[in-house]
């Protein structure tokens, strides 16, 4: 199946290899974060903050952890589609 055809001209991250590339940047982004956790001087309150990536890992499962519950969320808030009409 081919893409909508439209009058528009293809936007930079309409190419499947510019895609890639900030896929990768992303990837060499938080790498090379993680590296300068190496020389920075952690001051934290718990002694868990010390370890080692820490905070990159807290954050991803973070991230999840709120995923996740926008689902579950989603199933109680949910509406039907004519919902504002029959009001």
């Amino acid at each position: 199946m081919s893409a909508p055809q439209s009058n528009e001209a293809p936007r930079w991250l309409d190419r499947a290899e510019n895609v890639r590339k900030v896929y990768y940047a992303v990837w060499v982004a938080c790498g090379l974060l993680l590296l300068a956790e190496l020389f920075i001087d952690k001051h934290g309150e718990v002694d868990i903050e010390h370890w080692f990536g820490f905070h990159g890992f807290y954050g991803l499962i973070a991230c999840v952890v709120l995923v996740l519950a926008a689902k579950l969320l989603r199933r109680v808030l949910i509406r039907p589609e004519n919902y504002y009409d029959d009001h």
